[in-house]
């Protein structure tokens, strides 16, 4: 898995990556209309997607949206319901028997927050979700998150902090905390 990243965005890594997503978001867009019970032509696209192939008892409910899908990696006995998307540029690792519910984003990705630096360039760290993690509907998990074993992410739950193991976590309340 990829540590913590900063890519210029006028860049030859950031041209080959914007290629990535354009190739990637086309196979998830094939792989969200085939028929639910056409496995083999979900395996195939999921190989692809992935460039490897899902390991043994992962599942996955369509629609499925990654945006490289090359740095998402998955153990076994991984489950992923319907509407889930990982923006996976710095790296997103699931561990064993992590369950994630329907409409949960990964976001791995992000800008600087200074205005004169957000359009230079591409910040990026990885997460990484501990083994029997559960993750409740609608929950956002943001860059750098690492999950311990056994926690439980609470439905639309915002996560922008670890979380230590066996552990619930809860709420979504923005709040400000500077101005410029």
């Amino acid at each position: 898995m990829s540590s913590d990243r900063l890519m210029r965005i006028h860049s030859a890594e950031f041209k080959a990556m914007a290629e990535r997503v354009l190739r990637v978001t086309e196979l998830t867009s094939r792989l969200n209309v085939l028929p639910f019970e056409d496995e083999a032509g979900k395996a195939r696209l999921f190989e692809q997607i992935l460039g490897k192939p899902l390991p043994p008892r992962v599942t996955i409910y369509p629609p499925f949206y990654t945006d490289h899908g090359l740095h998402l990696e998955l153990a076994e006995r991984v489950f992923i319901n319907q509407n889930c998307t990982f923006l996976d540029y710095a790296g997103i690792r699931l561990g064993e028997r992590v369950m994630v519910g329907p409409k949960v984003t990964f976001i791995t990705g992000g800008h600087p927050v200074d205005p004169e630096e957000r359009r230079l360039y591409l910040t990026g760290a990885p997460i990484d979700v501990a083994e029997n993690v559960w993750i409740g509907a609608g929950a956002t998990i943001l860059p750098g998150v690492t999950i311990g074993r056994d926690s439980v992410i609470a439905a639309g739950a915002v996560v922008a902090d670890d979380v230590p193991p066996a552990s619930l976590v809860t709420g979504g309340k923005a709040t400000v905390n500077r101005s410029w």
